[in-house]
């Protein structure tokens, strides 16, 4: 049986080391870490950076630290994989980001789906055998975002999976939990639920919450998309209320209607979106 083929990691000794490659993996479950860890560290060249249990401390640490391979979980409680890679683009930018190696137990349709987008997976349970491919090509994709000639980092086709995710998670329980504002160098992960309203700030949007205010890097559109629409009413253009921080409504004009949030704003709805109000409250 031939031998595996292990020459990207481990470079013939007459020839100049080559540069070390730094992970992160991300998995809420110890024994898959533990399995990652293990296979990771068989690898004299690779640096393992960052180890995670949750995505909320896997935003925290990629965001300080240099990255060249994130092996991350689809599946975790509080900030899920998709989170995970929304709130870094959001802070680091998407050109910034590392290869991706979505670790996960969707079902066949979701893994075409990573395949059409060139996004490489691996599906618990998984061997050496299948580690080694994905390792492999995130490796190429990390060289490739390192070339001091390449054009653009961005890559097209995490970008088109991140759309279709944005837009797939409008469907079921998908929705964003948490929200990641940048004030700084501090970073503030903050629980859609705690969210009493939301304005636009140019192409920002402003959460207001229980007194303080947060800047999300989304335009009100994008953040919509992301939203409960059972929990999150847009109101105006630019403004999208939680409907449970409301206290009252009142008619103002024209169709339109005052609206008293908990934390004391009061806000007007533009006629445009005043039918699904009506809906909920009149």
């Amino acid at each position: 049986m031939a031998s595996r083929d292990t020459s990207l990691f481990q470079p013939p000794s007459t020839e100049r080391s080559e540069a070390r490659l730094r992970v992160a993996l991300v998995d809420d479950e110890p024994l898959a870490r533990e399995r990652l860890h293990t296979l990771l560290t068989s690898y004299p060249t690779v640096d393992i950076v960052a180890e995670c249990e949750t995505g909320d401390e896997a935003v925290l640490a990629l965001a300080s630290s240099a990255v060249d391979v994130l092996f991350l979980d689809v599946q975790m409680p509080g900030l899920n994989g998709f989170d995970v890679l929304q709130a870094l683009g959001e802070i680091i930018g998407v050109d910034s980001l590392p290869a991706i190696v979505f670790v996960t137990a969707f079902d066949s349709y979701a893994l075409k789906a990573f395949e059409v987008s060139a996004v490489d997976y691996l599906l618990k349970p998984f061997d050496r055998s299948r580690f080694e491919r994905a390792l492999v090509r995130a490796k190429a994709r990390a060289r490739r975002f390192a070339e001091p000639e390449a054009p653009d980092r961005e890559d097209p086709a995490l970008m088109a999976l991140l759309r279709g995710l944005r837009a797939d998670r409008k469907v079921g329980d998908h929705y964003a939990r948490r929200l990641a504002a940048r004030s700084g160098n501090k970073l503030n992960l903050v629980r859609v639920e705690e969210v009493d309203w939301i304005d636009a700030a140019g192409n920002y949007a402003r959460l207001h919450v229980g007194g303080r205010r947060h800047l999300v890097r989304e335009t009100m559109t994008e953040l919509e998309s992301r939203l409960d629409p059972n929990r999150f009413l847009r109101v105006h253009r630019s403004i999208i209320v939680n409907v449970e921080r409301v206290t009252t409504v009142e008619p103002y004009s024209h169709g339109a209607y005052v609206l008293t949030i908990r934390d004391g704003a009061r806000v007007i709805s533009s006629r445009t979106y005043s039918a699904r109000l009506r809906t909920l409250w009149l």
